[in-house]
């Protein structure tokens, strides 16, 4: 049984059981409230499903693509909850998850799945179909490019909340196959716009 967190775009948690299903899933659509409702959404999904943390056998973390400080709640809150539960954090790319729900919905052959990043971008991830796994096959990215370099065909542009369950769905696939997980590292859209400034010479 698997707790599976995004925030890439809304926020969205599940608890996804791979014999018996869906256990639970919560969503908070707006995507400025990630750190306001990442909390309450965990706990309202353990309450519903009758899940104690230690029921659970790993939690799953959408790594992006998404925006700087959104993505990074719900990332924080992954790893937070598995090292408090002595679990393992799967990442994964939340664009393989959008596209599992296309092809589990009647897509099929390639497909493009696409973030506005603004000023003209897009990050964009390619696949061409569902492995034997039932796993979507990444031919391409994910990765950062202008608006008008980005593939055509089969876009998918992802703007919603990704759904948490697929994300566990999708895992539960890795593991059964014994397949490879993310890198555990963020995919930001762009990196903040605001650094540091260098540091003042003290002088006596």
């Amino acid at each position: 049984m698997l707790l599976a967190i995004d925030s890439s775009s809304g926020t969205s948690v599940a608890i996804v059981d791979r014999d018996r299903g869906v256990r639970v899933r919560a969503v908070e659509p707006d995507p400025r409230r990630h750190a306001e409702v990442v909390g309450a959404l965990i706990s309202e999904c353990l309450r519903s499903a009758g899940v104690r943390p230690g029921d659970l056998d790993g939690v799953v973390a959408g790594m992006g693509p998404g925006p700087f400080t959104g993505l990074r709640v719900g990332i924080a809150a992954a790893r937070a909850f598995a090292f408090g539960a002595g679990l393992a954090v799967h990442p994964l790319v939340s664009h393989d998850a959008i596209a599992l729900g296309a092809y589990r919905g009647g897509l099929s052959g390639p497909l493009v799945v696409a973030t506005d990043a603004r000023r003209r971008e897009r990050y964009w991830s390619g696949y061409d179909g569902l492995g034997a796994e039932g796993i979507p096959r990444r031919v391409r990215g994910p990765a950062l490019a202008p608006a008008d370099a980005v593939p055509a065909g089969g876009v998918l542009v992802a703007d919603e909340a990704v759904d948490a369950a697929l994300l566990a769905d999708l895992a539960s696939a890795i593991l059964a196959a014994g397949g490879r997980f993310a890198e555990d590292r963020a995919l930001y859209l762009r990196e903040p716009d605001a650094v540091p400034g260098a540091p003042k010479r003290v002088t006596a």
